[in-house]
């Protein structure tokens, strides 16, 4: 336990205290554990020296389109999956189990070349249609779904509740933990996601916080400013790490739910 929060704790403990230290604090060798002068001035240099703004607002629209899109699209799938008779119902939700053993970095190059073809690269929806598959949400969901009481969906469908009324006012009032833990996990994936932003956004316009840290680091003048993407890294963190400090009590218990029952 102990070592487990060592191995988590000094690589944030480090970023942490690099973003308070001068230029020439982070270059000391022995390095320097605590800064020998606190300085917080690297904070607002963040926003003065660097778009930061700019690839905080693309990071909030793309993981807000790309939440949004995930949590419908998750739950309609789900629920015609877990309640809904059709043919062939077995063999497209295992095609749905299969597309989570798949990487993302395989569809990488193909995904690419259909996005150039299409106009869109360095565009919004250049990054976000490609994003915008639910394997995860959709097995969760209908796990989660199936393990609900029996009796009160039958007895919804005998009082003539329609598909939408009993998704929207039996179903869903019954699976908001599962419901927000799908959705916490999807915000922070968005949130995080680098690779294929970085692939997308040619520019700052669309540019998402994770591409921007990049080029915080990678500068045309070959100097690093540490202090400031230490700073900058601070502040990429703090909006998820609310988020998620807020909701974390509803995870555990969602992603428990339906787990014995498949």
């Amino acid at each position: 336990m102990v070592l487990t929060l060592l191995i988590v704790g000094i690589p944030l403990y480090w970023v942490l205290s690099n973003s308070f230290k001068t230029p020439d604090q982070v270059f000391r060798v022995p390095p320097l554990w605590w800064p020998e002068s606190f300085t917080a001035s690297n904070y607002p240099r963040v926003f003065s020296e660097s778009p930061f703004g700019q690839y905080m607002l693309n990071s909030v629209i793309i993981t807000s389109i790309l939440a949004a899109i995930k949590i419908v699209l998750g739950v309609i799938s789900a629920y015609a999956f877990a309640y809904l008779r059709f043919p062939g119902r077995g063999a497209v939700f295992m095609l749905v189990l299969a597309a989570l053993m798949v990487p993302n970095q395989i569809t990488v190059i193909s995904n690419y070349a259909l996005v150039s073809q299409l106009g869109w690269i360095n565009t919004f929806q250049g990054i976000i249609i490609p994003l915008a598959g639910v394997a995860f949400g959709t097995f969760l969901m209908r796990n989660h779904f199936m393990s609900l009481p029996y009796e009160i969906i039958e007895a919804a469908r005998m009082d003539g509740a329609s598909h939408m009324r009993l998704l929207f006012r039996i179903i869903l009032p019954m699976s908001w933990p599962t419901l927000v833990a799908f959705a916490l996990i999807t915000v922070v994936n968005e949130w995080n996601e680098y690779l294929w932003p970085f692939l997308v956004a040619s520019d700052d316009s669309v540019a998402p916080i994770q591409v921007g840290l990049t080029r915080l680091v990678n500068t045309d003048s070959g100097f690093t400013d540490w202090p400031l993407v230490m700073a900058a890294t601070v502040l990429t963190v703090i909006p998820i790490l609310v988020v998620f400090l807020f909701l974390q009590r509803y995870m555990i218990k969602g992603l428990t739910s339906g787990a014995v029952k498949g």
